[in-house]
């Protein structure tokens, strides 16, 4: 079971990672949102976009990725893995969740935001670091507390649906 929660966990990882990969297909103004609004205000200044248009993608962006997560951790924990239970519901969903937090954190968040250009704006790059060190405990306390919730929430409902 470990081996299956972990290719799980990967498996969300790349879905988060598509994600980005065609959020910021056209330049990282696609996911404008996920930066502080400094950067938001200065790409609205350069005429690449707008407050109302950013919000849009906001709202967009976060309620797909969040149906395809829930979607995908629903399939894997109860169809895949034949989870029954709250507790069981929730380790299993807490565990999958924090392997593609560990993904989101080291692999998009410090390696390609941090060390790549693939998700600077022109025009925006004297705001740097677009991740900076408070934003990475913001994410860590979310990832953690956030995401147990989260999988408690989800457990919850499901234990409740399948009794």
């Amino acid at each position: 079971m470990f081996w299956m929660l972990m290719i799980e966990g990967l498996g969300l990882s790349v879905i988060l990672f598509l994600a980005c990969i065609i959020g910021i297909r056209n330049g990282g103004v696609g996911l404008l949102h996920l930066y502080h609004k400094d950067v938001q205000d200065r790409c609205v200044e350069l005429g690449l976009t707008t407050h109302k248009r950013i919000m849009q993608r906001a709202v967009s962006v976060k309620s797909i990725v969040i149906t395809v997560d829930i979607i995908y951790l629903i399939l894997c924990v109860y169809g895949i893995n034949g989870v029954r239970g709250f507790t069981d519901g929730f380790l299993h969903i807490f565990v999958i969740l924090s392997i593609m937090n560990l993904f989101d954190r080291f692999v998009i968040d410090e390696l390609w935001v941090g060390h790549t250009n693939a998700w600077t704006i022109l025009g925006t790059e004297d705001l740097k670091p677009y991740i900076t060190n408070k934003d990475r405990a913001v994410k860590w306390i979310f990832g953690t507390a956030g995401f147990a919730a989260m999988s408690a929430a989800l457990a919850g409902i499901m234990a409740l649906i399948l009794k």
